[in-house]
């Protein structure tokens, strides 16, 4: 067991420097300004939407920020005491949901402090043995195994590989026995999936067509395309299974199959929404064809199994809070099998002859048994408080796999078995700290609006309170955020700290209208919920005034940059990560153009006021005191591009907005957040809290 009294002593080391007012790089401006119906808009720093890569101006911006957030951060107290915490609760071994085919199972395991998981294997009851040690792929450890999938027989598997955090996918194929990767080399693959036809002969994948250029790192990209690839032919043999029509080339097509390898499903959206088109082709039938089961994109339809020739989806079709419906006969009008409920229906798969349906009930997991049929049969049973993941089908089988985590609750993994109703554990984490010595609540509050938010609050048993804060949120695209261990997390706890997650519109957790109420001309109403739940924690007696910080990223980090433009005053630090800061030039970039759906297009006049109302970038107003900022982002995301982060934190630089600190922490041959090493995620959460610790008044005694 740690010293927790050690560990905070460290932290209480005193450094005047770090109020000090900071002297930032000079940013050059160009006049350059937009009219949009009849609004001029300035955006003198649009140059920094250049590609570090191609434009040195940039490149030097990059460096110049960098130098200057390091100096910075080396003068807060603590951080050397947080890293060496960080240090210690990272290095427990992980291991994530395994994956049966054949007599093996297949399954990422990190020892500890490794950068990268390595895939191993178990044959039968033998040891478990490394198969794919991405460790080696290159030095600095951001070379990752990204998607992977084993073949119905287990005898290969297929895998992509991630370089520098990038969305962009290279799959090859290894040879289980023998570990020798084969001739397979799959490119111009991107947000991919690898489902294997039943006969092992290959898999199918989705790729864009190649570019006389090369991949473009900034630009929108189109044709997302469904392909066939047979195991030991070149790419240029693959066969082109589907494509969107010219009118729809945006769409994102996405191919999976059923886990007796008989049908093909091909899901087609815009890429962020949650409405899908649907093909089905019957694989077990030679002269079968791409067929159309659900034409019109007007609602989610997830793909929960077959058996024989009905097809099961959960579908919000009828039924904000979702359904679980069945084709008969692969076609016709659906029939419904499990209704609509009070909780939140967000899952569902077939294990031997029951339905395993899982739900959120008030944003955390309950997990409920059903005959095909559809005749309720009971609970599966779960730890307490927390998420429940997994439940895919082992072909052949009545056994799953399914995990289990809560804020104080590492994962554990457990074996599944629907013929006893019976979990045990595959793997139970050992970690370097007891997690009884923490407690975690469900609360909720008021939004500005009358509706009923909740939050989950964690931290030390025995806590005094109030104490300093850190909330996160989300708040968009459908996405649900649930409770889940987390290291960084964790660590907060240990320094003293509270934990606050809300469950912000916007989200799934609640359903359509959820989702509903916080997406395009709704979308003020999570910046709403954000600030009400801040505006609670001081109320309640949790956080004290000038001791609460934010953190968001992705659409988070968009939600923290404009609720710090609306309530300056109720923060005293901001973390936005890998924020969509110019919310009017968004869809121009990458994956932006897919982001409309939630956000609404500037393009419409409607959109664009309303757009323009809480753009992070273009509402920064001089004037007012604002909190410490620590922006962070990566110079090579290319699913957020790092100009979004460059302009906003130029801006704040520019602006009269008081002499606290607000930096831009840019990181190097990173993406977006996935396939960062463990190396880096330690060296980046040291320097997030030692600045929120500092700034709260948790390290600055």
């Amino acid at each position: 067991m740690h010293r927790p009294i050690t560990f905070l002593a460290a932290l209480a080391i005193p450094v005047m420097t770090a109020a000090a007012p900071i002297s930032y790089p000079p940013t050059a401006t160009v006049p350059k300004a937009d009219t949009v119906f009849g609004t001029a808009v300035k955006d003198p720093y649009r140059w920094l939407e250049g590609d570090v890569r191609t434009q040195k101006p940039v490149a030097d911006w990059v460096a110049a920020q960098n130098k200057v957030t390091r100096a910075y951060l080396a003068t807060l107290p603590g951080r050397d005491a947080i890293k060496a915490r960080l240090t210690q609760l990272f290095d427990y071994e992980r291991v994530t949901l395994p994956e049966a085919r054949g007599n093996r199972v297949f399954f990422r395991r990190n020892s500890g402090l490794q950068n990268q998981s390595v895939l191993m294997v178990q044959d039968g009851n033998a040891p478990p043995r490394p198969l794919i040690d991405p460790n080696t792929w290159a030095k600095d450890g951001a070379t990752a195994l990204a998607e992977w999938s084993a073949s119905e027989d287990g005898s290969k598997v297929a895998y992509a590989i991630q370089d520098g955090g990038s969305d962009w996918r290279t799959i090859r194929v290894i040879d289980v026995a023998s570990g020798k990767v084969l001739s397979d080399d799959l490119d111009w693959v991107k947000f991919s999936s690898v489902a294997w036809k039943g006969d092992n002969s290959g898999f199918f994948y989705s790729r864009h067509p190649a570019t006389p250029g090369g991949k473009d790192f900034v630009s929108a990209v189109y044709d997302h395309e469904v392909h066939f690839h047979r195991i030991g032919t070149p790419q240029s043999a693959d066969v082109r299974i589907y494509t969107s029509s010219p009118a729809n080339r945006g769409y994102y097509n996405e191919a999976e199959t059923s886990s007796d390898g008989n049908w093909l499903i091909v899901r087609s959206s815009t890429g962020s929404d949650s409405s899908y088109e649907i093909r089905i082709q019957n694989l077990a039938d030679p002269a079968a064809k791409l067929v159309t089961l659900v034409p019109d994109r007007k609602f989610d339809w997830r793909f929960a199994g077959a058996s024989g020739t009905t097809l099961y989806f959960v579908t919000n079709a009828g039924a904000p809070r979702y359904r679980v419906v069945a084709f008969d006969n692969a076609g016709g009008t659906p029939r419904e099998v499990v209704g609509e409920g009070q909780a939140t229906l967000t899952g569902a798969s077939i294990i031997g002859d029951r339905l395993v349906v899982t739900t959120l009930q008030d944003a955390r997991s309950v997990v409920r048994r059903y005959t095909l049929a559809g005749k309720a049969d009971g609970e599966i049973a779960l730890p307490g408080l927390g998420t429940a993941a997994g439940f895919d089908a082992v072909p052949g089988t009545t056994t799953t796999y399914y995990s289990f985590t809560s804020y104080n609750a590492p994962t554990t993994l457990y074996r599944y078995d629907a013929a006893t109703n019976t979990s045990t554990v595959f793997s139970a984490p050992k970690v370097a700290f007891d997690p009884a010595d923490f407690v975690v609540e469900q609360r909720f509050f008021t939004s500005k609006d009358g509706t009923r938010v909740p939050m989950f609050v964690a931290h030390k048993k025995g806590l005094k309170t109030p104490a300093p804060t850190l909330m996160y949120g989300y708040g968009g695209f459908n996405i649900n955020v649930l409770p889940a261990f987390q290291v960084d997390a964790l660590a907060w706890m240990e320094m003293g700290g509270i934990y606050a997650e809300v469950t912000l519109r916007g989200g799934g957790e609640y359903g359509a209208a959820w989702h509903e109420a916080g997406r395009r001309l709704n979308k003020q109403n999570v910046f709403d919920d954000f600030i009400a739940g801040g505006e609670y924690l001081i109320k309640s007696g949790l956080t004290p005034k000038g001791g609460l910080a934010i953190q968001g990223g992705s659409n988070g980090g968009l939600l923290v940059g404009a609720v710090v433009n609306q309530r300056p005053d109720l923060f005293a630090a901001a973390l936005p990560a890998v924020g969509v800061m110019d919310m009017l030039r968004f869809p121009l970039f990458t994956e932006g153009r897919t982001w409309t759906d939630d956000y609404g297009d500037p393009a419409e006049e409607a959109q664009f006021r309303n757009l323009l109302g809480y753009s992070p970038y273009h509402n920064i107003r001089s004037g007012k005191d604002y909190p410490a900022i620590l922006a962070t982002t990566a110079d090579t995301d290319d699913r957020v591009v790092p100009g979004h982060s460059f302009k906003y934190a130029a801006a704040l630089q520019a602006a009269d907005i008081g002499d606290k600190p607000h930096l831009i922490r840019i990181e190097t041959r990173a993406g977006h957040g996935s396939g960062k090493p463990t190396s880096k995620q330690i060296e980046e959460i040291a320097d997030l809290w030692s600045f929120i610790g500092y700034w709260t008044g948790l390290t600055r005694k």
